[in-house]
């Protein structure tokens, strides 16, 4: 505590150092609130058509009475992480030093568990702020493996998921796609590959369904959870995330694996009886 009658007193080491003293009381706050709501709904746009642009995006929030424009939702769309999916001129370059692989999908026969594995980050809001979800699923059971909830985009966290995904497997996957995000084009995230002895496959720049079955786990999460529940926190996410992934690899029936679960691709099951939702 500093004595009001200390000769040193806080005005004049402020003075010395050049700082403004109401500095010294700022107490930092959590994201503006008509910020996080623009944010949340981009999140909403993007999950429901993920073909949209800015331009697009911009038109539509202002038809819902949004004061905005083009630069705002590009800035908004940054946290979100899904900035590389509207390139422009710049923007689409890839970062110097960065490794880009080609798109391995294009024309595969995907016929069996762990032949490819896809990986990707969203943007996951929470009451208060936001977090980003990694999950990496295997394509052909559509079973996810291994996932993350992380209050920042950093690769520490794709790379912990790709370890899990192995040892949840017990083998590594043969290609792993991802999109072109610097997590994934950072000199970690290949180390982290060749050394589980996996091939690194691409999206094509600003090609989300490039990795489709990872964009449809994003509609499922969010509508069937994310936007149901209302996280107020990490902590809630985790533990409502945990009890959803769980439902979908083992309860939730799909169209696409004929009315299976990902648990019975993943072991094998034969279809018993339709039913199922999608």
């Amino acid at each position: 505590m500093i004595d009001s009658q200390d000769t040193l007193s806080v005005r004049h080491p402020c003075r010395l150092l050049g700082l403004d003293r109401s500095g010294l009381y700022y107490e930092p706050v959590g994201p503006d609130a008509v910020e996080l709501a623009l944010g949340h709904r981009l999140d909403e746009l993007y999950t429901a058509h993920p073909h949209y642009g800015v331009r697009l995006m911009t038109r539509t929030l202002r038809r819902e009475g949004h004061t905005t424009n083009p630069k705002r939702v590009r800035r908004l769309l940054r946290p979100l992480g899904l900035l590389a999916v509207y390139p422009k001129p710049r923007l689409s370059q890839v970062g110097v030093g960065a490794q880009v692989f080609p798109y391995l999908l294009r024309g595969l026969a995907i016929a069996r568990p762990h032949q490819v594995w896809a990986i990707d980050i969203t943007y996951v809001r929470l009451r208060g702020g936001f977090a980003y979800l990694v999950a990496l699923l295997d394509w052909f059971s559509r079973y996810v493996l291994a996932w993350e909830l992380s209050p920042s985009l950093e690769t520490l966290p794709c790379v912990r998921v790709l370890a899990a995904a192995r040892e949840e497997a017990g083998v590594a996957g043969e290609i792993v796609n991802s999109d072109q995000g610097c997590q994934f084009n950072s000199g970690e995230w290949i180390a982290a590959m060749e050394a589980a002895g996996s091939r690194v496959s691409h999206d094509g720049r600003g090609r989300a369904l490039d990795n489709v079955m990872v964009e449809r786990l994003w509609r499922s999460v969010k509508y069937e959870d994310i936007y149901l529940r209302d996280y107020g926190d990490l902590a809630e996410a985790r533990t409502g995330l945990g009890r959803y992934f769980g439902f979908y690899n083992t309860e939730r029936t799909h169209q696409g694996l004929a009315y299976r679960t990902p648990l019975e691709v993943m072991k094998g099951t034969p279809r018993t009886e339709p039913g199922g939702d999608r």
